[in-house]
């Protein structure tokens, strides 16, 4: 109990929906009281899948939804909000309790400057306007986990508010477009957790553990539907969601119940819900409680917090003794959206590339690693870590820290393939062997396996040469689409050969007037031949390069192997 808690509130956000038909979760109601044993009993019945992005049929109505999250986040602390015990994770039950937190009569919270500290920087984080005066309230409710009777909140006046998230939502058919949306945040509030209870089913009891709550880290949804330009609709909550994928599948499944319920006429109560994650479905616990049911009333035991800024700061104040909202504004990290837009920036990469940089742990570091030690350009660089060095970790399923390449030696390999000491196929064999975690460099992998780039240019000509004389069928005449001719021009063609390979067969000439037709022909055939090998023959050239590339075991700049075919083709 009185773990330190940061409690986010978002404002709605609008979804709209047309109405679909969908499975619903067959059950009984949960009886009051403990809903474990029920639940249990019930794993048997699977939800049938929701889906809420069809087309309104015609006559249909549209729905539109409105989502709040109320986010409850663990503040990293070692001592909780009003009292000295430490917070630790996994520790034994009731062994991290004070006489406060088990409410002992004349016990007083005092308040965590840590805690302060912790709500100011997540405020400024998510542009939040920082209340100088906050105050402290009494929710009171009765629960076991909760031995005042009593939570300290702040409801009246918390110490941050109006905020705003701006995010990512991938979009496009290969999800790579990224569109930046914005939610609200309502306000930020220091709020006292909870203790935790502990269902024994085999003994029907329940136990309490007052060292703290459930987890850093819990999200509570309240969702309503109606329709577009009407009142909005009664909200429900679901209570206690702890993952982000439980979250998405509680709310889909919450708007899709509270559709069907009114399009079958029957009415959204205020209540409280829970989700239960086997079955895919909420089921209500119990009616919604009121802000008149809390009883809110301000907390007599702990005074107005007051907080300062460089222009209110009081002259000679102990730093100790106030909390300086500048000086926690100059402490805060680079933010997400500020490395994305300066990755874009300063090297030059799409913003979906700076979002999957972001993502992935110790990824963005990893990059900024590579780039200092590298002399090759960013998008490289950005090239081979998005994509080489990533489908290599999601391939074996490691994080960037367990990845056998390091910074140094991606570094090296991209200066070897900037520098034209090897080429790209080559650069691909060296990341290979890189993988094995044998200890060696680039340059030393490079060196055994004989992967330099070809300089010689005589010898590069000669194995040209030796390729167009083993492969002279590659070597035609090409309009390079599908299903045009490929004519192999003969010194021992004649005018009539000619004709009956344009035509096909000698039973294809035409009976009259055939020498002016073959007149019409030879020029034809000349006119694709002059202009494919203007064009550089690309469907021979490229099967060309392969070959040679094969030969030379992608030791050969394939620039140069194209330059040099190019020139013998066309003389």
């Amino acid at each position: 109990m009185a773990a330190p808690m940061l409690r986010w509130v978002g404002r709605g956000r609008l979804w709209t929906f047309a109405r679909v038909d969908s499975g619903s979760c067959h059950r009984r109601e949960a009886p009051t009281g403990s809903t474990s044993n029920w639940i249990r009993g019930q794993s048997s019945v699977a939800q049938q899948p929701l889906y809420t992005t069809q087309k309104p049929r015609k006559g249909e109505h549209k729905w539109a939804a409105v989502v709040g999250l109320e986010i409850h986040a663990q503040i990293s602390s070692n001592s909780k909000l009003f009292s000295g015990s430490q917070v630790r994770f996994s520790a034994p039950p009731n062994s991290l309790v004070s006489f406060f937190d088990a409410s002992l009569p004349g016990t007083l919270p005092v308040l965590n400057r840590r805690c302060v500290e912790a709500a100011v920087m997540t405020g400024l984080a998510l542009n939040c306007h920082i209340n100088k005066k906050s105050l402290f309230d009494r929710k009171h409710y009765f629960y076991a986990d909760l031995p005042a009777g009593y939570q300290i909140t702040q409801q009246r006046l918390p110490i941050a508010v109006n905020g705003s998230l701006t995010y990512g939502v991938c979009a496009g058919k290969k999800q790579s477009q990224v569109i930046p949306k914005t939610v609200r945040i309502k306000q930020i509030q220091l709020e006292q957790d909870s203790g935790k209870s502990l269902h024994d089913d085999l003994r029907s009891q329940t136990l309490i553990d007052l060292n703290r709550a459930e987890g850093q880290l819990r999200v509570d949804a309240n969702i309503s539907v109606h329709h577009p330009g009407e009142p909005l609709g009664v909200r429900t909550e679901v209570k206690n969601l702890n993952s982000i994928r439980f979250l998405a599948k509680a709310i889909d499944y919450e708007i899709q119940r509270q559709i069907n319920e009114l399009e079958n006429g029957g009415e959204i109560l205020n209540e409280t819900r829970s989700f239960h994650y086997q079955l895919g479905c909420t089921m209500s616990m119990r009616d919604k409680e009121g802000k008149q049911d809390y009883r809110f009333m301000p907390e007599p035991n702990l005074p107005p917090l007051v907080l300062y800024d460089a222009t209110s700061l009081p002259a000679g104040a102990d730093p100790q003794q106030v909390i300086n909202i500048d000086q926690i504004r100059e402490t805060l990290p680079e933010l997400p959206s500020v490395t994305r837009e300066r990755l874009v920036q300063q090297y030059g990469m799409l913003l979906e590339h700076s979002f999957t940089l972001l993502n992935e742990v110790g990824l963005l570091e990893f990059f900024q690693n590579v780039i200092k030690e590298t002399r090759a350009e960013p998008k490289k660089v950005t090239s081979w870590v998005l994509n080489t060095f990533l489908g290599y970790l999601k391939q074996q399923n490691l994080a960037v820290s367990e990845s056998p390449v390091t910074p140094s030696a991606l570094a090296e390999l991209l200066d070897l393939l900037d520098s034209r000491m090897i080429s790209s196929a080559a650069a691909k064999q060296v990341f290979e062997e890189l993988w094995k975690r044998e200890g060696k460099t680039p340059g030393q992998i490079v060196s055994e396996k004989q992967l330099e780039l070809m300089e010689d240019r005589g010898a590069l000509e000669q194995l040209c040469h030796s390729m167009m004389e083993a492969h002279p069928q590659v070597v035609t005449i090409s309009g390079g689409g599908e299903g045009q001719s490929h004519l192999q021009s003969q010194p021992q063609d004649t005018p009539k050969s000619l004709a009956i390979t344009l035509c096909g067969s000698p039973e294809a000439l035409p009976k009259n007037d055939w020498p002016s037709f073959i007149y019409n022909s030879l020029i034809v055939i000349f006119l694709v031949k002059v202009m494919d090998l203007k064009k550089g023959n690309p469907r021979a050239i490229n099967k060309l390069i392969g070959l040679v590339r094969k030969a030379t075991q992608s030791r050969a700049d394939p620039a140069m192997i194209k330059e040099i075919l190019e020139k013998k083709l066309s003389s």
